[in-house]
């Protein structure tokens, strides 16, 4: 098992529960983010990033950030956006202490953008979330996710998938910083507006939960500047204290449901006889063609 990173950011209260139904801790977060930073740390590092937070645990009030607050820990970074540098900054980290950070500003979700801080306008990722409906079957999700995976292949790209913590399941192509947003946003739009008309009893591309019952949102609305998506990793603010776990597509079957890794049960997944399903991610990154 890989080293355990250092930080020299303090935890107050680590004894806090924040899922308290799951017994799962502050110091506990800490803990299972050191197992995963090699693993999450390109996904969140650089980018910009709104967080989740939630003061008293998942039971308490909520509330997104995307910008400074009083008493911000200075391991969390404000970063003006090159679009508009008058605005109010945006936020990121640079390393574990800034994850700690995070941790300890009760930051139950990490969404970051597609992007890194060095490319602001080129996205190296494009992001589908499969959203279904209460009573549409996970071999449903999974087919929907398999289709996805086929029609970025015909576009030249690599795609990975991971679980959601919650209902569905992400499909991540990979993407050379190329191409700017509005053709990312595009391209993901035209997949799911396909998708929705090669199969209308089964996808939508609207976001219409009158419409929902019995259907799967294909939810391309992720690829927007500014727009976000839970990070590989990342807990969910959702009982059982959830993981957004990046999975092989060879284990993408009916033994893995949306909401199968937790916290508690991540150390075995992360520990050293397994490998890492996106380690390849940039690597296999390709120019969208146009």
């Amino acid at each position: 098992m890989e080293p355990r990173p250092a930080t020299s950011v303090q935890l107050t209260h680590p004894e806090r529960l924040y899922w308290p139904d799951d017994h799962v801790s502050k110091q506990d977060l800490v803990d299972y983010y050191a197992l995963a930073w090699l693993r999450m740390a390109p996904f969140i590092v650089n980018r910009p990033l709104a967080l989740l937070r939630c003061p008293e645990g998942i039971s308490g009030p909520r509330f997104f950030q995307k910008h400074a607050w009083k008493g911000l820990n200075p391991h969390i970074i404000e970063v003006a956006d090159p679009e508009d540098e008058a605005s109010a900054k945006f936020l990121k980290i640079e390393d574990f202490d800034g994850l700690a950070a995070l941790v300890q500003s009760a930051t139950l979700e990490i969404h970051p953008w597609g992007t890194t801080t060095d490319h602001w306008e080129k996205p190296d990722m494009i992001i589908m979330d499969l959203d279904p409906g209460e009573d549409v079957g996970w071999a449903a999700v999974i087919a929907a996710a398999q289709e996805i995976r086929e029609r970025f292949a015909t576009l030249g790209l690599a795609s990975f998938v991971k679980t959601s913590g919650g209902k569905g399941l992400h499909v991540v192509a990979s993407l050379k910083p190329d191409a700017e947003w509005p053709k990312i946003k595009d391209t993901a739009e035209a997949i799911a507006h396909a998708m929705s008309a090669d199969s209308p009893d089964r996808y939508l591309s609207v976001a219409s939960k009158a419409k929902r019952t019995g259907h799967i949102f294909i939810d391309y609305l992720r690829n927007g500047r500014s727009s976000t998506a839970v990070a590989p990793y990342s807990t969910r603010a959702r009982p059982g204290a959830t993981i957004s776990m990046p999975i092989a597509w060879e284990e993408l079957n009916d033994k893995i449901g949306p909401a199968t890794f937790t916290v508690r049960n991540a150390a075995t997944r992360l520990g050293s006889t397994n490998g890492d399903p996106w380690a390849n991610f940039f690597e296999a990154a390709s120019k969208l063609k146009t």
